[in-house]
């Protein structure tokens, strides 16, 4: 890969010591730390990048520092029994313009999916969800995104790419790849009525702070239907993430945070994940940088304990439940990890769309088996179904 001119090394005086404790993540991530020594990236799983560009932000100017603030956390927590294969790329050159970053974050990610190595961006401002999308488009693949976040960011039309309008900019961007967007713990009071109408005008999936919050592992089978996973800090309170312009007293609280972004690195289908929106500036002693750390560590634990059992390719292991809907006058059909007790629906498609094939089978729960056997059919199948038909 032809990647390493779009990165400055890492200052070696800040990060150039792997610590005293041989047991850190810092002592086992390869780093790019000299001019000359570019990581290799041959059998790396995860590639962590940053990029300190905020001029896409909205009342939060200065999170373009918050890169080396996480990594200087995430480098002191210690390793699990893992063999870690994860490299440091540094931070990206920032572009002249704010496109010239977009272009450059769009093509070191083309680059490193095509390897086949997930990219973790420490950003910067949200907007460069846009062009972690980009990406995929670039490579003609179909995705789902999940945003964490207490707002749609879906903007006016006419309103011009920043961290608030890039979800409309994605949905609007041709020829389009998106299959589906969902959001995890939006707050009404931000996100407004009528943007919560639009996204079921879109059959996009939105899910409450307080919904998500009363029962948490129904978040799981959400992420776990992402290829990307972009988490707004500001997501969390402000009492445990104060290290953002737009940070509120609501929000999910830290740990449930790592919960979700470990649920998201078990998925085997998420292949990149960006967390944004951290601002030093507002940081008290440096408290959102070190969540944003563990959050990560979460990310990796989850990464390093995926189950690989999604039942495209293969039926075996599962087992297979089918539930006859008298109401509807159709039947669905449920599957069941042996290996992880994880739930799947099979959503049917018509053939002329067969590149939605990887989009038919559903990441469900045990509570959507539940509601098909009552006669009630699942949301997350209705809303797949109207995509697919």
């Amino acid at each position: 890969m032809e990647i390493s001119s779009y990165f400055k090394p890492l200052d070696t005086s800040r990060f150039g010591n792997p610590g005293s404790r041989k047991q850190s993540l810092g002592g086992v991530i390869r780093k790019f730390l000299q001019e000359d020594s570019f990581p290799d990236c041959e059998g790396i799983h995860i590639a962590i990048f940053g990029v300190e560009e905020d001029r896409g932000s909205v009342r939060n100017d200065g999170c373009s520092a918050a890169p080396d603030n996480v990594r200087e956390k995430l480098y002191g927590l210690r390793t699990a029994a893992y063999q870690y294969q994860i490299a440091d790329l540094g931070n990206l050159r920032k572009g002249e313009t704010l496109n010239d970053t977009y272009a450059a974050v769009t093509t070191v990610m083309t680059e490193l999916l095509r390897e086949k190595i997930l990219p973790l961006i420490i950003g910067g401002s949200q907007d460069l969800t846009y062009a972690q999308y980009a990406a995929y488009q670039k490579l003609e693949e179909t995705v789902n995104i999940v945003s964490v976040d207490s707002h749609f960011d879906l903007g006016a039309s006419d309103e011009p790419l920043n961290a608030n309008t890039y979800l409309g900019k994605i949905v609007l961007k041709e020829p389009n790849f998106l299959f589906n967007f969902s959001n995890i713990g939006y707050q009404t009071c931000f996100a407004g009525v009528e943007q919560v109408d639009l996204m079921e005008k879109l059959f996009f999936d939105a899910y409450r702070l307080g919904q998500v919050q009363q029962d948490l592992e129904e978040a799981e089978p959400i992420v776990r239907n992402a290829d990307i996973l972009s988490f707004d800090i500001s997501a969390i309170r402000q009492s445990d993430a104060p290290g953002n312009g737009n940070a509120s007293p609501n929000g999910f609280y830290g740990e449930e945070a790592c919960r979700i972004v470990r649920y998201a690195g078990l998925s085997d289908k998420l292949t990149s994940f960006g967390i944004y929106e951290i601002n030093p500036l507002y940081d008290h002693y440096d408290q959102t940088s070190h969540l944003a750390a563990q959050m990560i560590w979460y990310f990796f634990e989850g990464y390093y304990n995926r189950k690989h059992d999604v039942p495209l390719r293969s039926r075996n292991g599962f087992v297979k439940y089918r539930v006859a809907m008298k109401k509807e006058d159709q039947e669905i059909v449920f599957y069941k990890s042996e290996k992880s007790e994880r739930w799947w629906m099979e959503v049917p498609y018509p053939n002329e769309k067969i590149r939605y094939q990887r989009h038919h089978m559903v990441p469900c729960s045990y509570r959507d088996y539940k509601l098909a056997c009552s006669n009630e059919l699942p949301d997350r199948w209705w809303q797949a179904f109207q995509k697919l038909s």
